[in-house]
């Protein structure tokens, strides 16, 4: 109820206050530490924002161009304002944190045009001791075509950088690089800065709706311009007024790790809009998935076909005897045969290969309590895929099926509208792509089926509202260690992706690989670049409600350390991360949302190094068990990556405990309490 009263106070003061002729404004985060100023200076809108009288952000322009429409950008005057603030906590459902606070200043402004009349627009900013939101908001009833968004973010020095380039033909999936802001050209949000020791910034978008999504081109003197994807025909926007765009962001911390545990993306987002969602289950899985990137499986039926039923069948034994949640199958339908890379036409997402009954597969995993997770390749043919999908969502449902992993593989701009001819092609991140996306995840909701996508629009908090939207890929998976002709994701890049994608939302990167060198795949040119103790480090740090045991069952088999992956959660109820560097190391702690267990995750990149971790965050009064997966003295990613040392010992919270982790290496703790 605070929520909505806030909201209609702020309606109220903007019809009071539409005479206020002001032309600056200024609010602060609920701390202090924060500024932002707006003003208007010869007609244009701008904002910059201070942290501690600093200037972080300098001027940075706002407003619009639109096809038909003008008075947007230019010839603006405010003509009204209101403040309000809210101090609230909601409750994930699932997630890292169970309790969020969301706590803010807002100021929204009402601006027209001095010029052209009817020309009307609202910017809101929202002012966190974490950082800074907006939005705009034009009112109207016109259909209108948006050319361009103005917004600016001129950063206010020449950080380090972690960034991926835009419109590439293999979407997010690239390794990040790392530079000075000064050497970018146009990225991929987030985009992650260090400015100092004790300012990290990272600018992002939430609550994506009917928009296109944001990349960040670099224009000179850093300035970041949002950049929009387009359409084919030229144009970034297409609708109808009243427009609300999404919210602009940008995290503000004095440390790499205080990026991890801000919230303020989620907090710009609707909440839930979905009522009950006990349905919504958080869950590990196996799957019949990494043979086929091995090239033990094929996709397509042969005589190797991953998806048969006597395979699906021993999955479910080994997902029953290690008491995993569900298996997840590919390839078990009509049309992996064909060419469909070229053409996703092909995919029948109801008919079955004569090698796999579908029937018998879901009725042997009701009766050993395992759940099925479905399997749609769309190879981005979207017309067949809608067409179909309602039809495949009841057959799933029907199963027994609640949770489905989608994908779209293809090039960048391979995505063939509904309707559309051969040559009328769309981006996978415009404003197409981006109804297509939440039109699936909404009428997944209906059938209360839960999704991981794959090849998706990036996550920008709508998890909130759409808790059935449970994780993403998007950005570089496990996958990439089997086949990539680059060798694979190099020992940094899961010391960097912490504070890069997933600021932005959770992401299925599908760990817990035990043949880290394919001895028994034969693959001798590919391997993962980790020691096993890192792989089971990652289930900490990377966050996933959905979490992947990615390797072939057998190789779990006589393995010490597996233990660590089925006692491991996947919903948490805190989440602290006590150490970090961007692309050198990152200790993650987290606890079990449903025991008074906690978890420890700590890797490095290709150095070496030793950690001290203070356990203070321990309940007083109480003793635990830490059971250490931990590298060797002798460990290295590529010379020795096997060896895992486990031991136990008695803490409390007034010790502390030495990491020692390998180069390309980590450690894993299970904290459990000895006494009440």
């Amino acid at each position: 109820m605070m929520y909505r009263s806030a909201i209609f106070l702020i309606v109220f003061s903007l019809f009071q206050m539409g005479c206020n002729t002001a032309q600056n404004a200024t609010v602060h985060s609920p701390n202090g530490r924060l500024e932002l100023n707006t003003r208007t200076s010869e007609g244009i809108l701008v904002y910059s924002i201070k942290r501690d009288g600093q200037e972080i952000v300098h001027p940075s322009r706002l407003g619009f161009l639109f096809k038909q429409q003008t008075g947007y950008a230019d010839n603006l005057t405010i003509t009204g304002m209101a403040t309000t603030s809210i101090n609230d906590t909601w409750e994930q459902p699932w997630g890292e944190e169970r309790f969020i606070k969301d706590h803010y200043n807002e100021l929204t402004l009402n601006l027209k045009n001095t010029i052209v009349d009817g020309v009307k627009m609202s910017v809101i900013f929202r002012m966190y001791d974490d950082g800074v939101a907006f939005r705009y908001v034009i009112p109207g009833s016109e259909q209108f075509v948006m050319t361009d968004e103005l917004t600016e973010f001129a950063v206010g020095s020449n950080p380090e950088a972690w960034w991926m380039k835009a419109y590439q033909w293999n979407r997010y999936e690239y390794l990040y690089e790392h530079t000075t802001l000064s050497e970018i050209d146009t990225v991929h949000t987030p985009l992650t800065m260090k400015v100092s020791d004790d300012l990290y910034l990272s600018i992002h978008e939430a609550a994506l709706t009917d928009y296109s999504s944001m990349s960040l081109e670099h224009t000179g003197q850093n300035v970041l311009k949002c950049n929009l994807y387009p359409w084919a025909d030229g144009s970034k926007v297409k609708g109808q007024f009243p427009l609300m765009s999404p919210w602009r962001t940008i995290q503000i911390s004095d440390s790499a790790g205080g990026l991890i545990t801000s919230y303020l993306i989620l907090n710009c987002n609707e909440p839930n809009a979905l009522g009950d969602v006990s349905w919504v289950k958080p869950g590990k899985y196996l799957g019949i998935w990494w043979g086929m990137h091995l090239g033990t499986y094929t996709w397509q039926m042969s005589e190797h076909h991953g998806a048969t039923t006597e395979n699906a069948l021993r999955h479910i034994d080994y997902a029953a005897e290690y008491g995993f949640d569900g298996v997840l199958i590919e390839g078990w339908n009509q049309g992996w045969n064909a060419d469909w890379y070229k053409d996703g036409n092909v995919f029948s997402f109801t008919e079955p290969f004569p090698d796999f009954d579908l029937n018998a597969v879901t009725d042997y995993a009701l009766q050993k309590d395992v759940k099925i997770i479905g399997h749609h390749e769309t190879s981005a043919a979207i017309g067949n895929y809608e067409v179909q999908v309602d039809d495949a969502f009841r057959l799933y449902k029907s199963r027994g099926i609640d949770a489905i992993k989608t994908g779209y593989v293809g090039h960048g701009t391979d995505i063939v509208p509904v309707g559309g001819k051969p040559g009328d092609r769309e981006w996978h991140h415009g404003q197409y792509m981006v109804r297509h996306y939440r039109n699936i995840v909404e009428k997944a909701a209906t059938y209360k089926i839960m999704l991981d996508v794959h090849e998706p629009i990036k996550p920008t908090g709508i998890r909130r509202t759409y808790p059935n939207m449970m994780t993403r890929e998007g950005a570089r998976g496990q996958e990439y260690n089997a086949w990539s002709e680059d060798g694979g994701n190099p020992p940094d890049y899961t010391t960097i992706i912490p504070f890069t994608r997933l600021l932005a939302g959770p992401m299925d990167f599908t760990p817990g690989i035990f043949d880290l060198t394919f001895e028994k795949a034969g693959r001798a040119n590919n391997r993962v670049n980790t020691t096993l103790a890192k792989q089971l480090a990652l289930y900490v740090v990377i966050y996933s409600p959905l979490q992947m045991a990615a390797d072939l069952p057998e190789n779990y088999v006589n393995q010490p350390a597996f233990q660590f992956i089925k006692d491991v959660p996947v919903d948490w109820s805190t989440t602290l991360v006590p150490h970090a560097a961007i692309g050198d190391f990152i200790t993650t702690v987290r606890k079990d949302r449903n025991s008074e267990d906690w978890y420890v995750g700590s890797i490095t990149n290709e150095n070496e190094r030793d950690l001290v971790l203070d356990l203070s965050f321990l309940d007083t009064d109480r003793t635990y068990k830490a059971t250490i997966y931990t590298d060797g003295t002798d460990n290295h990613w590529m010379h020795n990556p096997y060896p895992v040392d486990i031991h136990t010992l008695q803490v409390d919270k007034t010790k502390t405990l030495k990491l020692h982790l390998a180069a390309g290496g980590g450690t894993a703790i299970r904290l459990t309490p000895t006494n009440k």
